[in-house]
């Protein structure tokens, strides 16, 4: 009994710690708008998105033209010898680098093609749809690598000394996740510790799943300063010489999927790392990180956009050609209703990309929810899109290309894909992770209003004051949420049929923070802890953020281009109703969820209750090895 109370306080202890890195890292002021931040707040701000960014002409000429040279290179690359060979060929790299694809994201003033986020995405789309390894080794490099972090936080000298690099095609690589710690960097035991004369700090520990770090040049490395006389230390940044005495390369991993990729186990042993390599001040790496993630999230959704359309053009073309009882498959309505699915969730995925990208290269909104949002979505609708185009290609889907070719028939690689699509729902930020970051954002505005009444360690006169200063915020906002457009028949008519749609949008934005409301009200301090149930309020966001993305898309297309436009009107249609069944669906989950009788079966199985189902197999318990490696902990 004494052993649990003590297992008890040390839990708490971490969470709360755990909690106080986090919020300390987090950017807590919201001076622009945000759009997807009003969906959860009942407050749908069309204008906000619409009509859609449109680039600069002279960026936009820029990112054609690089454009038109990657396409080239792609068009000479085999994909299939990078999935045999698990390893991206030197003349690969050398291309790249000649077209200067490693500086797309660069400033041009440091040698980079100062590309905008839509064309950097676009060109991510192309890419891995010859092989996603090209993707992850591009977007490691520039979304969280060296290059962003510097370009943000750097000195003068910093972006001056590395961001031409870069650009020039040293590969960098984003070390944060240790063995033992992967979204609770509280836990975080790698160590850069200062030298006593101030001018260097000597790193040390292992970082595990370091994409690009057994090619990179260039390291931004987190690792935990300790208390000095000179300053508080914490979680710092740092750019590191990948050759640097001290650093080895432990192993390379690999992976189910996005073979090619070059990922490894990274160790630090006494690496002497000058003072002047710091990025930001000591303590300010996980806001540095947090904030080169913002919008190096939107790579995912790129490249889940690029895996969309090449699974719409395979599965077209198959159900064109394959014909089963005397008709292509494609006419037949359970097949026909997975092209439906395919076509409108790649226009999806492609439109939650470019506006949440537009929108950042605009830079008058914040987009952290979007990115998000953008990420989270695209992940998972993606691997959806993968996992339906393997069903319609049947056996041939679960065959290799390999397989394929070599009794003669084409090389589809349809189960590749599949696998190399499921790691976009756990890179930069699980699903469950991506959740739980969009609630606390989404919540934030409840969260200040209720005060103490949100926290645990308030007594009870503390909670009585909070919750006389919380119903006054509350007698304001509620009342906003009774009415609003979607239930003037006439709303955003100059969308045509695609008003319904923003109708039904701007009613569920309301009808969802309602439910949110009711939630915090119920739930208060716990609310943090009913996981599940802010999942759900999030992933009724991200449907309505998609819809009103393929909304604002369509009607801009259809201006531009008459009959482009028509189609692009009839996919945010379809992508509509489809998503308005996901969303009702996720709305009455709210209110008959299984949470309680899930939590209790889970803790039966936690506490080896359940040991008897696992018989008839070999014991799991029997495999050799350490869930964790005694050399990497």
């Amino acid at each position: 009994m004494i052993d649990d109370a003590v297992h008890r306080s040390t839990t708490t202890q971490g969470e709360r710690e755990a909690r106080k890195v986090a919020e300390a890292a987090r950017e807590t002021h919201w001076v622009r708008p945000s759009f997807a931040k009003g969906l959860y707040l009942g407050s749908f701000d069309l204008g906000l998105i619409h009509p859609y960014p449109v680039p600069e002409p002279g960026a936009a000429a820029r990112g054609r033209e690089f454009l038109e040279a990657l396409t080239a290179v792609c068009r000479a690359i085999d994909g299939s010898r990078i999935e045999r060979e698990d390893h991206v060929p030197d003349e690969v790299m050398a291309d790249l680098r000649r077209i200067g694809a490693f500086g797309m994201k660069i400033p041009r003033e440091y040698g980079g093609l100062g590309l905008s986020l839509v064309d950097y995405g676009r060109a991510l789309m192309l890419i891995s749809s010859v092989h996603p390894s090209l993707g992850a080794l591009l977007s490691a490099h520039q979304s969280i690598g060296v290059p962003e972090p510097v370009r943000m936080f750097g000195t003068p000298e910093q972006k001056q000394e590395y961001l031409p690099r870069c650009a020039a095609g040293a590969v960098s690589a984003f070390l944060l996740t240790e063995p033992d710690v992967g979204s609770d960097p509280a836990r975080m035991s790698a160590t850069a510790t200062p030298t006593e004369d101030g001018s260097a700090y000597v790193l040390d520990g292992v970082k595990l799943w370091t994409t690009n770090g057994p090619i990179a040049e260039l390291l931004v490395v987190m690792a935990v300063v300790p208390p000095h006389k000179g300053g508080d230390g914490g979680i710092t940044a740092f750019v590191v010489e990948a050759g640097t005495p001290g650093i080895t390369v432990e192993h390379r991993n690999r992976f189910m999927g996005l073979r090619g990729m070059e990922n490894g186990v990274t160790r630090f042993r006494g690496v002497r790392v000058p003072a002047a390599n710091r990025v930001g001040r000591e303590g300010q790496g996980l806001k540095i990180a947090l904030t080169t993630l913002n919008t190096g999230r939107l790579s995912i959704p790129a490249i889940c956009a690029g895996a969309g359309k090449w699974a719409l053009g395979i599965a077209r073309q198959w159900s064109t050609h394959r014909v089963q009882w005397g008709r292509p498959i494609g006419q037949h309505e359970a097949v026909g209703a997975k092209l439906s699915f395919i076509a409108a969730t790649s226009f999806a995925l492609e439109s939650v990309f470019e506006l949440s990208a537009a929108l950042a290269d605009a830079g008058q909104k914040d987009v952290r929810i979007e990115a998000a949002l953008a990420k989270l979505w695209s992940s998972e609708m993606g691997y959806r899109v993968a996992d339906e185009l393997v069903q319609i290609r049947g056996g041939r889907g679960f065959e290799t290309a390999d397989s394929l070719a070599a009794r003669g028939e084409r090389a589809v690689p349809a189960e590749q894909v599949l696998r190399d699509m499921r790691i976009n729902r756990i890179f930069e930020g699980s699903s469950e992770i991506m959740r739980l970051l969009i609630a606390r954002e989404a919540v934030d505005v409840h969260l200040n209003a209720a005060g103490d009444l949100a926290s645990r360690d308030a007594d009870l006169r503390a909670k009585a004051r909070a919750a006389l200063g919380a119903s006054g915020f509350y007698a304001r906002w509620l009342p906003t949420l009774v009415a609003g457009q979607g239930v003037r028949p006439g709303a955003y008519g100059e969308f045509g049929r695609l008003a319904r749609h923003l109708r039904f949008v701007e009613r569920s934005s309301r009808a969802l923070a309602r439910r949110t409301f009711y939630a915090m009200a119920r739930w208060q301090a716990r609310l943090d802890r009913k996981q599940v149930l802010l999942g759900r309020i999030v992933d009724i966001g991200a449907e309505l953020f998609a819809m009103s993305a393929v909304c604002v898309r369509a009607e801009a297309m259809r201006h531009q281009d008459p009959t482009t436009g028509a189609d692009a009107v009839r996919l945010a249609d379809a992508f509509c109703e489809q998503a308005r069944l996901r969303v009702g669906e996720d709305f009455r989950r709210l209110s008959a969820p299984t949470d309680r009788t899930d939590a209790g079966l889970a803790r039966a199985v936690l506490d080896g209750r359940l040991r008897w189902l696992e018989a008839g197999v070999l014991d799991a318990s029997e495999g050799t090895g350490p869930w964790i490696s005694s050399r990497d902990s």
